[in-house]
């Protein structure tokens, strides 16, 4: 795989954060009971609060059931919750709760979140999001995602090949960001 194949292709499915002309892209293949997925989280709650505009997040599902049995739940709760305009909400609260992904809490979660509570449980019922979840997690496999969370990170630069410009133009994300 070449450098320029290394960031994944992005899909008009995907959830973004923040726009996708930005100076800074990072994917992520993450799974919402993971431990080291919830602390990436956290770091990139961070990311964005001060980078802003130069940031776009986006986000893809990558369950293991193997090792957390409510990964695909989790991840199709998420996509119900995104069906009613409420993904990135349900996205922060699945994180901020992982200690309790259990049923009950889920729909607790939907409710807490004004969700229509009835077509939220017929989609998980239905699993209508599973294809989609399916569609991420052969796109990670495509691109050698093993496990979660697993970063791919993408910079913007335009002009000049100098390597000096682009290293100076990466550095200058960061100063402006106050950090």
């Amino acid at each position: 795989m070449s450098f320029a194949e290394a960031m994944p292709t992005l899909n008009e499915g995907d959830h973004t954060l923040g726009p996708l002309s930005a100076s800074l892209l990072i994917m992520t293949y993450g799974n919402y009971p993971c431990p080291h997925t919830g602390k990436a989280h956290q770091s990139v709650k961070h990311l964005r609060e001060s980078l802003g505009d130069k940031l776009c997040f986006i986000f893809r599902h990558f369950p293991t059931l193997h090792s957390y049995p409510q990964s695909q739940l989790t991840a199709e709760t998420a996509e119900a919750a995104g069906n009613q305009g409420k993904f990135w909400e349900m996205h922060n609260k699945l994180f901020d709760n992982q200690q309790a992904l259990d049923d009950a809490s889920l729909v607790e979660y939907a409710d807490e979140l004004g969700l229509d509570i009835p077509q939220f449980l017929q989609e998980l019922a239905d699993h209508v999001h599973a294809p989609h979840i399916q569609n991420d997690v052969e796109s990670g496999i495509q691109y050698g995602v093993a496990s979660t969370p697993t970063f791919f990170i993408g910079i913007r630069h335009e002009g000049t090949e100098n390597l000096e410009s682009f290293v100076q133009q990466i550095l200058n994300i960061k100063a402006t960001s106050g950090s």
